[in-house]
């Protein structure tokens, strides 16, 4: 399963992990792979260590860092190192695959930001990964205005591949406004999940005995009536 964004700095990360933490929860034995990370010249915790405090997955692997936070194909290049390639990720996730069962896949930025090289040459998106490996997608969106434009823009693209997806929308503010229910409202044919505002520095405990809560059946979840949740709310 794929788990992509709208955009970067959507809460692809913490959703990513709410996934895991449920399906876990659920007996499930949970892979979660990164191909490619970014941005790791900073303090700052690398997206693999924040799922592994997060959720505690059985496995949780980056396959290629690099320290500029650039798109990875860009950011290889900033550093001279040599570009992911395609099938290399596509193999070691095929192995994870045969060891679990269910494996995530955590993308960089959006659906069509490039991630390395074919051997062609040619660049790959984590929606050429989706199409390769025939993978559900998860799409993590904003709460606010613009939303529904990148929503279905990422929506399309992926239907256009036959790549079924839900949206999960990464950070629900403690106060929504009327625009959050707007969007909330206008979402949910597709919604998967909400993911509250601040999840990611709760206690990992907390984080993963919530994690099923916010997620709807199709994700491992017990949501399953949002009229009901919103009225909690």
């Amino acid at each position: 399963m794929l788990v992509t964004g709208t955009d970067t700095g959507v809460g692809k990360t913490v959703a990513t992990a709410a996934i895991a933490a449920a399906a876990q929860g659920a007996g499930l034995r949970v892979a979660v792979i990164k191909p490619g990370q970014t941005g790791t010249a900073t303090d700052d915790p690398i997206d693999a260590e924040v799922i592994a405090r997060l959720a505690g997955p059985d496995t949780v692997r980056t396959l290629a860092s690099f320290p500029d936070p650039l798109a990875p194909l860009a950011a290889a290049r900033v550093a001279g190192l040599d570009p992911i390639e395609l099938y290399t990720v596509v193999d070691e996730i095929r192995a994870e695959i045969a060891r679990h069962d269910l494996v995530l896949i955590e993308g960089a930025g959006g659906l069509l930001v490039p991630m390395g090289l074919r051997p062609s040459g040619e660049p790959w998106t984590v929606a050429d990964l989706a199409v390769t490996l025939d993978a559900k997608a998860v799409v993590v969106a904003r709460a606010g205005l613009g939303t529904l434009n990148h929503s279905a823009l990422t929506l399309e693209a992926l239907e256009r591949r036959g790549v079924p997806a839900k949206i999960v929308i990464g950070s629900w503010p403690a106060t929504p406004e009327l625009v959050h229910w707007a969007n909330l409202t206008d979402l949910i044919p597709s919604l998967a999940g909400v993911i509250p505002d601040g999840a990611g520095a709760i206690d990992p405990g907390v984080f993963r005995r919530s994690a099923s809560g916010w997620l709807t059946p199709t994700l491992y979840g017990v949501l399953d009536d949002w009229r009901t949740w919103a009225e909690e709310l």
